[in-house]
């Protein structure tokens, strides 16, 4: 257990003396409640610290963004197929997807040893944006986007929250969603007559794939996984 200012001031959020302020303010939480003393006590390690909303990555957080082809399941351990843990290397496989792509999907997807981390970007609860590009079959219109808006249900009853759809011509759309069902893009795209022929996942919250290449991984910065507990 550490003091509250002290554990703030060695993630940089500010100098002690700034801390002293906003911690007195009511502007950091621990584990979801307020703390106003600067000399209370919490273990970096296990306790949920957040400023302004925003969490601090536990020490040691490692987060790596892969940009994952066609042909690699989302799982830690597969009988049949090879998982994206093999296109990492060894220091890295121990690492937890942060929620799924299917075997057909790719583009970005994040793993991280931080479980709090993980949480709290598949919790529907925190409603963490993931944008996709999707090339189908027809045509989105109005009416496609207005459904999507409006949070769509499923064939099976299944009830999604409302999303974004941009067309981008002929075939190809733009999907932004805030939570992450079974197959949700492929279901929603499918429900509209519009069935996906491929789906590249192109950022979740702050973190885009950009120009990445497919098969390769890079680490996220301490300031992207700053940004990502926010």
């Amino acid at each position: 257990m550490e003091r509250l200012d002290r554990i703030l001031s060695e993630a940089g959020v500010a100098s002690r003396r700034q801390l002293r302020d906003i911690i007195r303010a009511g502007r950091v939480t621990v584990n979801g409640a307020a703390v106003r003393d600067p000399g209370a006590k919490a273990d970096p390690a296990a306790d949920e610290i957040a400023v302004d909303g925003t969490v601090l990555a536990r020490p040691g957080t490692v987060v790596v963004l892969l940009h994952k082809p066609a042909g690699y399941v989302t799982s830690t351990d597969d009988p049949r197929d090879p998982t994206v843990l093999a296109l990492l290397p060894p220091e890295h496989r121990g690492l937890l997807p942060v929620g799924r792509l299917d075997k057909a999907t790719e583009g970005l997807l994040l793993l991280t040893n931080d479980g709090a981390l993980l949480h709290r970007l598949i919790s529907p609860r925190h409603r963490v944006p993931k944008g996709y590009e999707a090339w189908h079959e027809g045509q989105a219109g109005p009416e496609d986007v207005a459904a999507f808006a409006a949070g769509m249900t499923l064939r099976n009853g299944e009830v999604c929250l409302p999303a974004e759809l941009e067309p981008l011509g002929p075939g190809h759309s733009r999907v932004v969603l805030r939570e992450g069902k079974y197959h949700q893009v492929r279901r929603m795209m499918a429900a509209r007559g519009m069935p996906v022929k491929r789906l590249v996942r192109t950022f979740e919250g702050p973190v885009v794939l950009g120009d990445l290449a497919p098969g390769a991984w890079r680490r996220l910065t301490e300031e992207e996984i700053r940004r990502l507990g926010g």
